[in-house]
């Protein structure tokens, strides 16, 4: 079963979490600058899938079929909620789907799942939560950087419309510190200036080295990039 594109932008808020991780999973909200979508959200968590492995063990195989395909993975509550209210804790239900990507940048989200699965987001699973608007372009490429261990996940920024949003993998160079990741820190990438608008492909390209800066001025950290988990210049505008 496939859903159209515009099926995220709807009256009724459903949300979309794209999926992140091999080892552990992280859940990044897919978001909308548009207020009136309920979705101009800039958000990361990790959710607990209440189920025996069954929803991830469906992904990670998946995923190792289309490991070279622009094939990313999310899970769709297709009831009603205000995002927020994640921040208080929640339990609610997810289809797995696959989001495939044609040579134009269309995306077409193919549930994988039969029935619902229960997902539960606890407090401390809100990693990163922030409305979207009132930030300014920064002067450099600026990214959220999360994951755990070996496996480093970034996020652009947010900043204004227009604007791009794409989620893509590391491996960084040395290890970072496991309670720096936690706070979802800022990371800035010096070398290449930041667009002010949107872009129609990813400034970071696979299997080049960076050097980016922990929180704009921290430590400086070697990475080389990885697979690319996300990517939207369109609707993210509308």
């Amino acid at each position: 079963m496939s859903t159209p594109e515009a099926g995220h932008a709807g009256h009724e808020h459903i949300h979309r979490f794209l999926i992140l991780g091999k080892k552990k999973q992280f859940f990044y909200h897919l978001a909308l600058y548009n207020p009136q979508s309920g979705h101009d959200y800039q958000a990361v968590f990790t959710f607990t899938i209440k189920d025996n492995g069954e929803l991830r063990d469906m992904y990670l195989k998946d995923l190792a079929q289309h490991e070279n395909e622009r094939v990313y993975y999310s899970l769709r509550c297709p009831h009603h909620f205000e995002l927020p209210e994640l921040q208080q804790g929640k339990v609610f239900r997810v289809h797995l789907e696959r989001v495939v990507v044609d040579k134009d940048g269309n995306r077409d989200f193919q549930q994988m799942t039969t029935s619902e699965t229960e997902v539960e987001c606890k407090k401390e699973d809100v990693r990163h939560f922030r409305k979207l608007g009132n930030l300014p372009y920064p002067e450099y490429l600026t990214y959220l950087m999360f994951g755990e261990g070996d496996e480093i996940h970034l996020a652009h920024q947010l900043a204004a419309r227009p604007n791009w949003d794409e989620a893509v993998t590391i491996t960084p160079a040395s290890a970072v510190d496991p309670a720096t990741l936690k706070k979802v820190p800022t990371f800035v990438i010096e070398s290449i200036k930041d667009a002010h608008g949107k872009l129609i492909e990813s400034p970071l390209k696979k299997g080049q080295q960076y050097e980016g800066k922990l929180n704009g001025n921290g430590t400086n950290i070697d990475f080389t990039v990885g697979r690319q988990g996300w990517w939207n210049h369109t609707s993210l505008n509308n």
